[in-house]
């Protein structure tokens, strides 16, 4: 069991990461619409996904495994 609760943390981690980026891009383009000039390049936008999905998977790797290991047992 205890091999799998890692396992379980990095998936955790990976598709909490990657729907923070989605709402992440999703709020980035309502914002750039939103105007007639856009405020963000295409650059911006994808090295602040690239940002996001760093630091929310270092939150993140700290978060799961304490809720999966609680939830195995």
């Amino acid at each position: 069991m205890n091999g799998k609760t890692g396992m379980y943390a990095l998936t955790a981690s990976i598709i909490s990461s990657i729907l923070i980026v989605v709402v992440f891009f999703a709020l980035a383009l309502l914002k750039n619409s939103s105007r007639e000039a856009p405020l963000y390049t295409d650059v911006d936008i994808i090295a602040g996904m690239i940002f996001v999905f760093i630091l929310s998977m270092i939150v993140s790797a700290s978060i799961w495994p304490g809720i999966i290991e609680k939830r195995l047992k």
